[in-house]
């Protein structure tokens, strides 16, 4: 078993349990470069702040929830593989 995920689970402030059934973070939304929503994997597009509250009630499996200067945002369980980190998902319009 590889315990290389205990650090950054550690840095994680909250871990939801996802629900059977919760969606997944398909694509990114960003304004000036910063991510300001996601898109699930049921085609619909969130804000942040939305996503944080559909994670923390179980509706978006592979995401914990962090903190950086008092500002909340979702960050990609750590795995063994780099494919599904929020940053190597790809870009998407908010108007989708």
């Amino acid at each position: 078993m590889n315990h290389n995920h205990s650090l950054p689970m550690r840095a994680m402030r909250e871990v939801p349990q996802a629900k059977a059934g919760a969606e997944t973070i398909t694509g990114l939304v960003k304004q000036r470069g910063r991510v300001s929503g996601y898109q699930l994997s049921g085609g619909r597009i969130v804000d942040k702040q939305e996503a944080i509250n559909i994670a923390r009630g179980g509706g978006i499996a592979g995401v914990g929830i962090s903190s950086r200067k008092g500002a909340e945002y979702l960050k990609s369980l750590p795995d063994d593989s780099g494919a599904n980190n929020l940053n190597a998902l790809p870009t998407v319009s908010a108007q989708s």
